[in-house]
């Protein structure tokens, strides 16, 4: 079966804005369940941090799929984009087993974010279009957004008070 890579490199977008939606538009809830789950980043979480975090996604993956698998670094910013998006299905997923409760992203995050890092993982590599050491940074500097993200929400919290 034949990949059309140009479309491929499209739906972190596409995920991105769905996930977005799910969070922020429908049924959204995803900031008063946040500061539930991480009351520390309560202080720090407001509208215009969400929409600028939330803006940047959706500027770098319209920018991954616009410039395409052509592209010198495309591949490389694939990989740790669909790893930073996996790694925000799995803080959602804690979320829902730490407050036993939905979380307004919980859905997108399973069911587009976890396979489109698995599939991209397991194909570039098995096609030998990257190797493990690429495949390996990306993934740690993807997967790390969620601890960057976890200090600048405890530095801005500490600010704040």
């Amino acid at each position: 079966m034949q990949i059309d890579m140009a479309m491929l490199f499209r739906l972190p977008f596409c995920f991105a804005a769905l996930h977005i939606i799910e969070e922020f538009a429908w049924p959204c809830g995803f900031s008063a369940w946040y500061a539930a789950y991480r009351p520390y980043v309560a202080g720090s979480l407001s509208t215009g941090f969400l929409v600028i975090g939330n803006g940047i996604l959706l500027a770098v993956a319209f920018l991954l799929g616009w410039m395409g698998p052509g592209w010198s670094r495309g591949l490389s910013l694939w990989l740790i984009l669909s790893a930073l998006l996996a790694a925000n299905a799995v803080f959602h997923i804690r979320g829902v087993f730490t407050l036993r409760r939905y979380s307004p992203g919980v859905v997108t995050g399973v069911l587009l974010y976890l396979p489109l890092c698995l599939w991209s993982y397991w194909h570039f590599i098995a096609t030998r279009e990257v190797s493990w050491t690429m495949a390996a940074v990306s993934f740690l500097i993807g997967a790390s957004y969620q601890v960057w993200t976890d200090w600048n929400h405890r530095r801005r919290a500490a600010s704040n008070a």
